[in-house]
């Protein structure tokens, strides 16, 4: 109840911020912003967008890469319409295609350009069921597995402009407090869901997976990136309920009823953004890292994406289904222990 009441009245937190909080307001003491490169997926609206707008007005070189190039490219010019001399590249990524990953990341290392940030937002609710290219539920494909790939790609990188600059690198994972919405075990759920021929699909659910293996994606990684003494952070936030363009794609007499009905408790597009420019630019984020963030102040996730076993047996499976040099098969009857 006391959460509730300090949610609604947008009560700042030990970060000194809270869930009324703006992007802009957060990002004020962000100095360094003006020598990075940030690549933020899923930039072309919603929070991405004004994550993308902000992070631009503090001087911040952008990557904006999209399924759709025209409308990166019109993201790009609304940005520079505003910002004046920002430097921004729109550049083609389909993230439910893992060739489309991996072209992605070839064409930008071409580019010759260091990276500092990687805010990985894109989010995709698949309300029917439906297989990628590779084999993988869409929405799971789409919000998680792409994403690890990028990632798994690009911190090599991250670490080498860490080192050249000595400005901490930060990569954050937009999840959602939904993830906690799932239970049972994920490899298996996921290779019933990856099947051609799925009965009673829950699309729901799927979302939910696919948020929760972006917690375990940020446990994971953090520990790996400790091991190797790398200057890079990996953080992962709940941005707050929104009306963006994926709960718009379920428009209709309930929904928008029920939209009415939680007006209170949704958050404005800068609001929601206050969370995931904090956790990438905020000075008082500095070596933060395989945290859990909500309204801008950290939170605990689920149990089970609290798991660090889960974690590493999700990424096991995660570089299985990446993998293009081996004959190993993603195969979730034999879940990994």
């Amino acid at each position: 109840m006391l959460h509730s009441i300090k949610y609604l009245a947008g009560s700042p937190g030990p970060s000194g911020f809270g869930s009324k909080s703006s992007a802009e307001h957060v990002t004020a003491s962000a100095l360094h912003l003006p020598s990075i490169t940030a690549i933020i997926t899923g930039a072309t609206s919603g929070i991405g967008a004004e994550t993308a707008r902000v992070l631009a007005k503090r001087g911040a070189r952008l990557i904006l890469p999209s399924r759709n190039l025209k409308a990166a490219e019109e993201a790009k010019a609304r940005i520079e319409a505003e910002c004046s001399g920002s430097e921004i590249i729109a550049m083609a990524l389909d993230l439910s295609s893992l060739a489309s990953v991996r072209t992605f990341v070839a064409q930008f290392e071409s580019l010759n350009l260091p990276l500092n940030l990687l805010i990985n937002n894109a989010g995709k609710f698949s309300h029917e069921h439906a297989i990628s290219e590779d084999g993988i539920e869409m929405t799971f494909a789409t919000n998680y597995l792409g994403h690890f790939l990028l990632t798994k790609l690009l911190v090599n990188t991250m670490v080498e402009t860490a080192k050249a600059t000595g400005i901490q690198g930060r990569i954050v994972n937009v999840s959602s407090s939904i993830h906690g919405w799932f239970s049972g075990d994920i490899i298996k759920y996921l290779g019933q869901i990856s099947r051609n021929k799925c009965r009673n699909y829950d699309a729901t659910r799927a979302y939910a997976l696919s948020k929760l293996a972006n917690v375990l994606h940020t446990h994971e990684l953090a520990r790996r990136l400790k091991k190797m003494g790398a200057n890079v952070t990996v953080n992962c936030v709940h941005p707050g309920i929104v009306r963006t363009r994926l709960t718009r794609d379920r428009e209709g007499f309930i929904t928008d009823l029920v939209f009415f009905i939680t007006s209170k408790l949704l958050k404005t597009i800068p609001q929601a953004a206050a969370t995931t420019c904090y956790v990438a630019a905020n000075p008082r984020l500095s070596n933060v890292t395989g945290k859990y963030f909500a309204d801008c102040n950290e939170a605990s996730p689920s149990k089970l994406a609290a798991s660090l076993t889960e974690a590493a047996r999700l990424w096991s499976a995660s570089e299985i289904m990446v993998n293009t040099n081996s004959k190993l098969v993603f195969n979730p009857n034999n879940a990994l222990e």
